[in-house]
């Protein structure tokens, strides 16, 4: 099995349309029809809620995970950790785009931000682990997923560059271009928060209960 038959399975892992699927299947609807029209995690949390929203997410990062771990059907790469590190980026981004353009879906999917996420987890879990925490941190504090993931995603470059001064050079370029790629997706996500019109995910309910009763005080 060559380097380019695996590149073409993890695209079509990556072109997995969950939020599609599940929307289709659970709720008679395209998912790509209401709020933002994506057919990703963050969507999928503001129109269908926070229990499927934490799905689509899941199995999005779980697609991350798998694609790049496929590298393990080349036995000859487990001495080689620059190929094999090279060859997981690869295959991690053939995931990505295969969720921003799946086969399966029209070519019409998600912003590839959850399995970015999961492409991390396996290539460098700390740093995964670390972004999920900044992730985490910046929903509980805003409830924007949108923020979320996108302070998550320049977290991501920060952790590599300068935290953990990664020194694979394609490694650094890629945690550059991650970055960059999550802001400029998200760009109408950065207008509505600046707006104040961006939405927010309905979690959390308690917490805000909790701060509307202390104002009304």
């Amino acid at each position: 099995m060559n380097e380019l038959l695996l590149i073409v399975m993890a695209y079509l892992i990556g072109s997995v349309p969950t939020a599609v699927w599940i929307s289709r299947s659970v709720f008679g609807i395209d998912i790509r029809d209401y709020g933002s029209g994506n057919a990703g995690a963050t969507n999928t949390f503001r129109v269908l809620g926070p229990k499927w929203g934490t799905i689509v997410m899941v199995v999005d990062i779980a697609k991350g995970v798998a694609a790049t771990s496929l590298y393990v059907f080349l036995p000859y790469l487990v001495h080689d950790e620059l190929h094999r590190t090279n060859l997981m980026i690869g295959l991690g981004l053939a995931a990505v785009i295969g969720h921003i353009y799946p086969i399966w879906a029209g070519f019409k999917g998600g912003k590839g931000v959850a399995t970015l996420l999961g492409m991390a987890v396996a290539i460098q879990p700390l740093v995964a682990v670390c972004c999920i925490g900044v992730f985490l941190l910046v929903l509980y504090l805003t409830r924007f997923v949108s923020l979320s993931s996108i302070l998550a995603g320049v977290s991501f470059m920060v952790f590599i560059l300068f935290i953990f001064n990664e020194k694979e050079t394609l490694y650094r370029i890629f945690a550059v271009l991650v970055a960059l790629m999550v802001v400029l997706t998200h760009q109408k996500n950065i207008g509505r928060i600046l707006k104040g019109t961006e939405s927010k995910v309905p979690i959390f309910k308690h917490r805000d209960r909790r701060r509307q009763r202390r104002s009304g005080e």
